[in-house]
């Protein structure tokens, strides 16, 4: 009998992965894919299979982990956020090159709306890039079964697939029924074809032609899949392209049956080959797509009739943001629903810095200090801190993406600016921080780099952080001076002693590091209760 669960559709992709003979899961914590490793982590099903679990530095790391699981025949995920995709782009990339031999899977969940990130990139995008098949679930259920298709797909074809999420399919919960047979983990088996496991330029371009004609059979295979649908409807002045999450919130505006033809579309490269056939029986296309116009753009000379195409570049969705049930209510042209104003009472809170958090306290004497340097620039990082940048601290002035901070400081001195800091998490420093360190310590750089390390990865959860308790080792051994890396613990009681340590260091001219240190107040709290 099948079981059945309400799961997040993060929880019923690592669902789907366990039950498919996943041997390891590789990740770097991001939202929206956190929850995905979490799930496994948490699992007695994987604790009994001993899959491999732990958190990556970074998702480079975690891409090339999971590159080696498949290269020794074993099933492998790879899970992150959507910018997380740039940080691996390089592994990523050859790994469409390489091949697959043991299944893998890259989950890519994208952040339509910005509720977490710093972009709203398409990770279907990447997919096209690398030539690779890109797969799209609709709802939780398909997120569970997609996942274990993904697998399947990735051995059969020898390449692997990526498997793009969104958060509201992330976090969104729905009922899931899962298999009865549970499949084992492969045996370990090296690959038939070695040669394109070795990206010499001699073997790189033999397979990059393969490639080139495998994509095309993926596009066939697309055409014939399971999880793209092509549907009549009796209207046929619209056809709907409906993509991914999208063909949801098409279905949820005609619960008793769409009246207009449409295409569903799950699985990549885009079936061409459909969109012809439903272009033939309908007067317009309307193309719903959660992300960028990705679809859209490609219908250019898709047809061989011009055929009037709408969707975010012509206005009838929005161009930005996420794609919603009542925005696709308004591009088929259905009455708009009645609106629930939101009470007067709800004050709107923007996210700050907990009560509590050391990160303030480093803030506050940091900018004490900075009152005295008329020109001080300070460059931010990726993690909680940065809310550094809102009142009442309005500490940052800069907060790109991950790592940037040192290296932005280091560009920043060279041009004249003093004191130039940068502030980065643990976290963060050791996914992409060390190398700008030593950046800095090969040319002796004017700066001052305050790792806020509140030992562990607190934007994301509280997972573990992978530099903890050796961070002071590992700016000895990238070069720092020893004389110049200080500790400081950021309590008000001991602003006095953290002030002086900052002017100090503001003013020694070459690399120096503080490291605040003080464990995050919500991880503080769940140790004290255990």
């Amino acid at each position: 009998m099948a079981d059945k669960k309400l799961l997040l559709g993060d929880e019923a992709l690592a669902l789907g992965a366990l039950h498919a003979g996943l041997t390891g899961v590789y990740a770097y914590p991001g939202t929206p894919s956190t929850e995905i490793t979490e799930y496994i982590q948490g699992s007695a099903f994987a604790r009994e299979r001993k899959v491999h679990c732990d958190w990556s530095c970074n998702e480079k790391t975690a891409m090339e982990g999971a590159l080696g699981m498949s290269y020794a025949g074993k099933r492998a995920l790879v899970c992150f956020k959507h910018v997380g995709l740039n940080v691996c782009a390089d592994p990523f990339m050859g790994s469409a090159t390489t091949g697959a031999n043991g299944g893998l899977v890259i989950a890519s969940c994208d952040d339509p709306s910005m509720h977490s990130s710093q972009n709203e990139q398409d990770s279907r995008f990447y997919g096209s890039f690398a030539m690779m098949p890109v797969f799209e679930p609709s709802n939780q259920q398909e997120v569970y079964e997609m996942t274990r298709a993904a697998f399947d797909y990735s051995e059969a074809k020898g390449i692997p697939v990526l498997l793009r999420m969104t958060t509201r399919l992330s976090h969104s919960r729905a009922v899931v029924e899962s298999w009865e047979s549970v499949r084992e983990q492969n045996q370990m088996h090296f690959p038939e074809r070695p040669r394109q496991w070795v990206t010499l330029p001699v073997n790189a371009r033999e397979r990059n032609r393969q490639l080139i004609k495998d994509y095309a059979g993926f596009e066939e295979d697309a055409a014939i899949s399971r999880f793209n649908l092509l549907e009549d409807g009796p209207d046929r002045r619209m056809g709907v392209i409906a993509c991914g999450l999208a063909w949801n919130y098409l279905m949820e505006n005609f619960p008793d049956g769409c009246p207009f033809p449409v295409l569903k579309v799950s699985q990549y490269p885009f079936p061409r080959r459909l969109a012809r056939e439903l272009a033939a029986k309908v007067d317009s296309l309307l193309v719903l797509e959660e992300g960028q116009p990705l679809v859209e753009e490609r219908l250019k000379g898709v047809f061989d009739t011009p055929i009037p195409v709408h969707g975010r570049l012509d206005g009838a969705l929005p161009r930005d943001g996420e794609l919603t049930p009542d925005a696709v209510r308004a591009a088929l042209g259905l009455p708009e629903r009645p609106q629930f104003a939101a009470s007067e009472i709800v004050v709107p809170r923007p996210p700050a810095l907990c009560q509590g958090c050391g990160h303030r306290d480093f803030y506050t004497a940091l900018n004490q200090v900075l009152k005295d340097y008329q020109g001080a620039r300070v460059f931010g990082d990726i993690g909680c801190y940065t809310l550094g940048w809102m009142p009442p601290f309005s500490a940052l002035h800069t907060c790109v993406e991950m790592g940037a901070s040192l290296t932005m400081a280091q560009g920043a001195a060279y041009s004249g600016v003093w004191p130039s800091v940068a502030v980065i998490g643990d976290s963060t420093f050791t996914h992409s921080g060390m190398t700008g360190l030593l950046d800095a310590v090969n040319t002796n750089a004017d700066v001052t780099l305050c790792i806020s390390d509140n030992l562990t990865t607190g934007m994301t959860g509280g997972q573990d952080s992978a530099g903890t308790g050796r961070l002071e080792a590992i700016c000895a051994g990238i070069g720092v001076d020893p004389a110049h890396i200080r500790t400081i613990v950021p309590l008000p009681k001991n602003y006095p002693d953290m002030e002086k340590t900052i002017r100090e260091e503001l003013e020694y001219h070459g690399v120096s590091v503080i490291i605040c240190r003080r464990e995050c107040i919500q991880t503080a709290k769940r140790h004290a209760k255990k």
